[in-house]
């Protein structure tokens, strides 16, 4: 079955007006959208013979065609695939020739390829065959500050592993591996954390200060950039049309592994994510500000959230408005992770319009998780989730207005008052969510975290055919759950809603005490 088949278009479930409009917006104009064809010629429709020309092996025309597109063997240029040898001029010279060239497919075959970092261009394709790895030096002054955006603030930051910007066309296909070395850029965060750093350090550091005009004000969510260590993702795609990943395997990526920010038309298939369990800040999939997005049959294993959608933070992303929307996971393995599927916290520009269906979660920390806090603005709206089958996870579904991570000490009592604040074009609202046809068993610390603002409920959320069981031993501590700050804190382990209003038809927790349901101030809700 294609991956594009996991999804099938359904008839949303019976709810009121308000809540059921969302899901008819997710399709009727999305769901004849494909991804375009690319515009280049595709690898197999050229002869396997090659000429040489200048050093590079380039493919006869196809027959009855007028053009050609280049065909390049990295190894043509002198890459050595020792592990040892430094490549980046080899890199430099054969994408240069591609650019030239308007576009075509650097090939990189068996053997481990050591470079810096590398910038395609329009209708450019990177082909790594099986048994190849593209790895990347450690040292973070090659990675010369681009302009990009950063943990939601538009800035100055190290040039990605692998970068494309304003590009069309782009593609990583393949059955290789793409190695970030991340072990180096794990320990000297660790470091900086242990040491208390708080102000720019390095070289490098000072200079993304410089061009940052850096004043320490700017909004985090705990990647480090109060010491403008703004370690680079592995691959990021920025304000690019027509973006293709597919086969590959990604691992140990200095920061978010696979960042696609301000970009349309994006496939994400049957790609494999690997960053340990403990390697900091390394989500997996980020899909940053963008639109018309498909992520299918992909597993995710990774340090921070497996696949996260993002909008921007605080006044600048409110500014901007550049939503993410149009967004359909499907088939998908999230496993370690802070949260499976993940929305936020990033918000400012608002997040809608999402579909995620026929996922499996193991072991990872939450299952469905939506958070945000006072001061990250936005609207988070029109989001289905169905068919999802969870093991082991902390929790299985998590909205937390709450969050913590990266708030800064002076405005806590502001950010986490239980008391109403006055609502602002900063203040985040989450309203028109469906979760249908959930089974999560052996959850280890609750049932589930659902958690609003006094000023800002969380609004018309159904959850409709869902058996979510405790795990009868070695369950986690309830404070588990969630990530957050204010909020008194609790021993039950049932699903707990505080300023929400929900819909409940065929929920049922199991082994909880009671009904499993932990009714808190300012939460209306129904049951059938």
């Amino acid at each position: 079955m294609a991956a594009r088949d996991h999804c099938p278009i359904l008839e949303p479930p019976a709810l009121d007006v308000n809540a059921a409009v969302f899901i008819l917006k997710i399709w009727i104009s999305e769901k004849s959208k494909k991804i375009p064809e690319k515009t280049i010629v595709s690898l197999g429709e050229w002869p396997h013979t090659t000429m040489c020309r200048g050093g590079a092996r380039i493919p006869a025309a196809p027959v009855g065609r007028k053009s050609m597109v280049p065909l390049y063997d990295i190894k043509d240029f002198g890459a050595k695939p020792d592990g040892a040898t430094d490549c980046s001029a080899a890199f430099a010279l054969a994408l240069s020739k591609l650019r030239e060239a308007g576009g075509g497919t650097l090939r990189v075959p068996e053997g481990v390829f050591l470079t810096g970092p590398l910038e395609l261009t329009d209708n450019m394709t990177l082909l790594l065959e099986r048994g190849a790895t593209l790895s990347f030096v450690t040292d973070p002054e090659r990675y010369e500050p681009v302009e990009t955006r950063w943990e939601g603030i538009a800035c100055y930051a190290m040039h990605p592993l692998i970068f494309a910007r304003s590009a069309r066309n782009v593609s990583i296909i393949g059955e290789g591996c793409i190695d970030g070395n991340g072990a180096p850029w794990w320990e000297a965060h660790r470091r900086k954390k242990a040491e208390g750093q708080t102000l720019p350090a390095t070289p490098i550091e000072r200079k993304l200060a410089l061009l940052n005009h850096f004043d320490g004000t700017e909004p985090s969510g705990g990647g480090g950039r109060e010491t403008q260590s703004l370690r680079p993702p592995l691959i990021q795609f920025l304000a690019c049309d027509g973006v293709k990943v597919e086969g590959v395997t990604l691992r140990n990526s200095p920061f978010w592994t696979l960042h696609p920010v301000f970009s349309s038309k994006i496939l994400i298939n049957k790609v494999k994510i690997e960053n340990p369990s403990d390697a900091p800040n390394t989500d997996g999939i980020d899909i940053d500000s963008c639109d018309d997005i498909s992520i299918f049959d992909s597993l995710v294993d990774v340090g921070d959230d497996c696949i996260a959608l993002k909008a921007g933070a605080g006044p600048q992303g409110v500014a901007a408005r550049r939503p993410t929307r149009n967004v359909r996971i499907s088939g998908c393995t999230l496993l370690s992770g802070h949260g499976g599927i993940v929305i936020g916290s990033e918000t400012a520009g608002d997040i809608e319009n999402v579909d995620v269906c026929n996922c499996r979660f193991i072991g990872s920390d939450r299952g469905i998780r939506i958070k945000s806090r006072r001061g990250r603005g936005g609207t988070v709206q029109n989001l289905s989730f169905r068919n999802l089958t969870m093991e082991k996870v902390l929790a299985p579904l998590t909205i937390n207005l709450y969050y913590n991570c990266g708030a800064k000490a002076g405005e806590a009592e502001r950010l986490f008052s239980i008391l109403a604040q006055p609502i602002s074009a900063l203040t985040p609202r989450i309203r028109n969510i469906i979760v249908s046809n959930l089974v999560a068993s052996d959850c280890r610390a609750s049932a589930g975290f659902i958690v609003g603002l006094p000023e800002s409920r969380i609004e018309n959320l159904r959850l409709e055919n869902c058996v979510i069981s405790m795990a009868g031993a070695n369950l986690a501590p309830v404070k588990q759950s969630e990530m957050y700050q204010g909020i008194e804190e609790t021993d039950k382990r049932g699903l707990r809603l505080k300023n929400v209003e929900c819909t409940m038809v065929g929920l049922s927790v199991e082994g909880c005490a009671g009904s499993g349901i932990l009714l808190e101030e300012g939460s209306v809700v129904n049951r059938s």
